[in-house]
């Protein structure tokens, strides 16, 4: 039951990073005003784009999804910092990008025994 419980939460993960990185791919004039609002040229969307779209096909690789949880990770935590830097506290990008943290991580842990023997948390 818990792996399938970890199945669902990845693929919502992929599911949210791939639509993620289609915008910034296909419709960066969507998200201008958000990127201008944070520092960077909306001209680096679709190389946000990649990097998440890479992210997100490593998560959900079997062989590769602990390298993708470590990437999402990082690419989250750089979220999480650009809007710290701006002076916005818990603001929905934020509460949104620690939301899919824990689902990557908690996914991951779900799906895979060998993180469950890595990190043997008694709660599964």
């Amino acid at each position: 039951m818990s792996i399938w419980i970890g199945r669902i939460l990845s693929a919502l993960v992929v599911v949210l990073l791939l639509a993620d990185a289609a915008t910034n791919l296909f419709a960066p004039d969507f998200i201008q005003a958000e990127m201008e609002a944070t520092g960077f040229p909306v001209n680096l969307a679709p190389v946000l784009g990649m990097i998440i779209a890479i992210c997100a096909i490593l998560y959900a690789v079997p062989k590769t999804a602990f390298l993708g949880a470590i990437l999402v990770t990082g690419f989250l935590g750089g979220a999480i910092c650009t809007h710290f830097r701006l002076g916005e506290f818990f603001t929905p990008p934020q509460i949104v990008s620690l939301l899919i943290g824990a689902a990557t991580w908690g996914g991951l842990y779900l799906r895979d025994p060998r993180l469950r023997q890595l990190i043997p948390l008694n709660i599964v």
